[in-house]
């Protein structure tokens, strides 16, 4: 899986457009964990993307995500964006196409903030993920209170991620996770069930 994963940055590449591993694929690949799975950033738009893979699915095409098949794998390609108006405490209501800036600071813990070029092998860190995950700490990217407010859910990865990689939070992070730890009573039961069953999971 990761050559495929390897190939489909270099075929973005290839035909003029930024691409690289992002999130939990790049955290788990340097601290020398097999990824479960890998997920694409790029300068793509998504009938971009469509038009450089024959096997795609458009699961968020709105939001700039293609599901790209290749090697009877499933790998999730997106176009660099921006997020805003998260009225429902999980969803936003609207996107931007933007850049890798725009695309690192939407996310939620800055050891999952980190971009890989697996074919240059070059690592891009723009808001200190690679110190942390050296140090051990789950902290937000940037203010824990808005990143929680964005995404209730957030509460529980924060908590599942310490857990799994036996990290420490941060503790400004952990204050706001006692302090809005209510709000994950707004997310839907099957979502607090699946981070429960990977909080359960040692090989998830």
């Amino acid at each position: 899986m990761t050559e495929t994963a390897t190939q489909i940055v270099r075929r973005l590449q290839q035909a003029g457009f930024s691409a690289y591993w992002v999130g939990g694929c790049v955290r788990d690949y340097l601290l020398g964990r097999e990824p479960g799975d890998y997920d694409i950033v790029t300068s793509a738009l998504p009938d971009q993307i469509e038009k450089l893979f024959p096997r795609t699915i458009p699961v968020g095409r709105k939001f700039g995500v293609i599901i790209v098949l290749e090697n009877d794998h499933q790998f999730q390609v997106a176009t660099f964006r921006a997020e805003a108006d998260y009225q429902d405490g999980h969803h936003p209501e609207f996107v931007v196409f933007k850049n890798t800036i725009a695309d690192t600071h939407r996310r939620d813990f800055t050891v999952n903030g980190l971009f890989y070029d697996p074919v240059e092998r070059k690592l891009h860190d723009w808001v200190g993920g690679e110190a942390d995950l050296r140090a051990k700490i789950i902290r937000t990217i940037g203010s824990p209170g808005e990143r929680f407010a964005e995404d209730h859910l957030r509460l529980l990865r924060a908590v599942r991620l310490a857990a799994q990689l036996d990290f420490n939070i941060e503790p400004e992070t952990f204050a706001a996770i006692k302090a809005v730890a209510p709000k994950i009573l707004a997310i839907s039961a099957a979502r607090i069930r699946d981070e429960l069953i990977k909080l359960l999971s040692p090989d998830r």
